[in-house]
């Protein structure tokens, strides 16, 4: 916890520097000082002595016309130490309010660090990512060009090291320690800035770590073989973020049938719960005919509907939540024969799954309309 709290708040000793506390120390000591002189000299009560050298301190008091030597000798000492006090009160109040604003600016990279990761971009995505990673304690340093981005605040609030500027402008990423990073993690919005970063940041450490953000797959998949065969040596990843996102649309129109979605390299494979009646691909057909290796694969199948369905209900089969519970089966063999009544978990491509669809068989009774 008190690690966690470290750095969030300006402490006490930092609001002023080493010389100006020594200059408050000093006109406090000359402040006490007169008070003294004015006690021994003047033979006041103490705490009188020091009340009449503060209004003279502060051009308060009566001018001591009338008063012997050494209470005018004071008076003018006292007024020569409220014009030095004033410049010092004005400096503490300008050195307070920078040491604030720089508390709540952001952080620059220290000295010495190593091992982290750069991380181009506090959009959407790098916003997240950011969070992620320090979640994970994992140390980062963020580039931003954009002074107002989502992540912006997010990078102050956990005082994380950020640096802003266009990362296609000279000394930006050495600004951020490329040489000395463990990755770099480019999640900009754009293509070009993404692949100019890791071109640039592989010209600095050949065997850096990149992962790129890119939009078109046809785009990442060429950039990958390219930085593949460019640095054989290092791991390079680019990913088409509209690519990975499709299946998670697909799902969300499809309804229940997409259980989930795995990116491979440079595929994504469903897993998907289907019902055998209405595929032509899939009823009366054994397991073995259903298989397409790299394609389409059974993984189990839901034995649980009765054999002999009645009429009635294999013409209008029970929703969902009014099933029994399923009854999935692994082990079944490749001669296993597809029966209507059956569902099939499977895993497949997007192009087996939607050929799947596409080949469905027509259901009975159903004539063409002219």
């Amino acid at each position: 916890r008190r690690r966690g709290l470290r750095g969030r708040g300006a402490p006490l000793a930092s609001l002023f520097s080493r010389r100006l506390r020594w200059s408050l120390a000093g006109v406090v000591g000359a402040v006490l000082a007169l008070a003294v002189a004015s006690w021994i000299t003047i033979g006041e009560n103490p705490v009188h002595a020091a009340y009449l050298t503060l209004l003279d301190l502060f051009a308060i008091n009566d001018p001591a016309i009338d008063a012997p030597l050494p209470r005018k000798i004071l008076q003018l000492l006292s007024g020569l130490t409220g014009l030095l006090l004033l410049p010092v009160l004005v400096a503490a109040a300008f050195e307070g309010l920078g040491t604030f604003r720089s508390a709540s600016a952001l952080r620059r990279p220290p000295r010495g660090l190593s091992g982290h990761v750069v991380l181009l971009g506090l959009g959407k995505v790098g916003t997240r990512v950011l969070a992620r990673l320090h979640e994970m304690g994992i140390p980062v340093v963020c580039i931003e060009a954009d002074p107002e981005a989502r992540g912006i605040a997010l990078a102050r609030r956990l005082r994380v090291p950020t640096v802003l500027g266009d990362v296609t402008q000279e000394g930006v990423l050495e600004a951020a320690m490329i040489e000395r990073a463990a990755g770099l993690l480019a999640l900009t919005s754009e293509d070009t800035t993404n692949l100019e970063a890791a071109l640039y940041a592989r010209s600095v450490k050949p065997q850096l770590r990149v992962t790129l953000r890119l939009f078109d797959d046809r785009f990442a998949t060429a950039v990958y073989r390219t930085l593949r065969a460019a640095h054989p040596r290092a791991l390079t990843r680019s990913r088409s973020t509209s690519f990975l996102a499709a299946p998670a649309f697909a799902g969300a129109m499809m309804g229940r049938q997409i259980l989930g979605a795995i990116p491979v390299e440079r595929r994504v494979l469903l897993v998907a719960r289907v019902e055998v009646r209405g595929h032509a691909a899939l009823e009366g057909r054994t397991v073995g005919e259903v298989l397409r290796p790299g394609w389409l694969r059974v993984l189990a199948v839901d034995t649980s509907a009765p054999d002999d369905p009645e009429p009635a209900t294999a013409a209008a089969p029970p929703p969902e939540q009014e099933r029994e519970p399923a009854h999935l089966v692994h082990e079944l063999g490749n001669d296993y024969v597809l029966r209507p009544q059956d569902r099939v978990l499977l895993v497949a491509t997007r192009q087996a799954l939607g050929e799947l669809h596409s080949r469905r068989s027509r259901p009975a009774g159903a004539g063409v309309r002219r």
